[in-house]
């Protein structure tokens, strides 16, 4: 894996480097082929130690973050909160795809996601950023698990049983909702 450890607002010494890639690196026996780039965002504010961790795989993106009094104890947790989601993942895809390939070849597939950021600035409205991803083809449960791996409200999806663009999305009251195309 190839790390790429920034501090925002903040000096990342050279042991809290090591012990980021040492701590992040044993979760590289979770992953078949290795990935592009592993990015560590350290920083401070107001006495709260925050870590944020992004590892984009084909396929799936693993995020988490975790603030506390100790940037060692957030760099653990940000490591079992990853943990947790790639053996959560792997564990419902095994369950589902038992009788096909397995989650290997899941793996290798391309990630299904779009993101527009729309920002309105004296009623005129500017598109900030854009995302493009190829849309693989899946289920909503796995659109779900997916907008829920990567910590979004949305997830737009290729839905495999009509063949349109969806979107999943989770609403206020923690159910999730589907918006097809008519």
């Amino acid at each position: 894996m190839k790390y790429i450890i920034r501090g925002h607002r903040f000096q990342v010494t050279e042991a809290l480097r090591e012990y980021a890639v040492k701590k992040i690196s044993r979760l590289e026996k979770y992953f078949e082929a290795p990935t592009s780039e592993t990015t560590v965002t350290l920083s401070v504010t107001k006495g709260q130690h925050a870590v944020e961790v992004t590892i984009p795989l084909v396929g799936v993106m693993l995020r988490a973050e975790d603030k506390s009094e100790d940037m060692y104890s957030s760099i653990d947790v940000v490591v079992d909160k990853l943990e947790r989601q790639i053996r959560k993942h792997k564990t419902k895809l095994n369950r589902k795809f038992r009788h096909e390939s397995g989650v290997k070849t899941l793996f290798k597939e391309s990630m299904s996601q779009t993101a527009v950021s729309v920002l309105d600035e004296e009623e005129e409205l500017e598109v900030v950023r854009t995302k493009q991803f190829l849309l693989k083809p899946m289920d909503v449960e796995e659109a779900i698990l997916q907008m829920n791996m990567v910590g979004h409200n949305f997830f737009v999806f290729s839905n495999i049983d009509n063949k349109e663009v969806n979107v999943v999305y989770k609403r206020s009251d923690g159910k999730y909702g589907l918006i097809e195309q008519v």
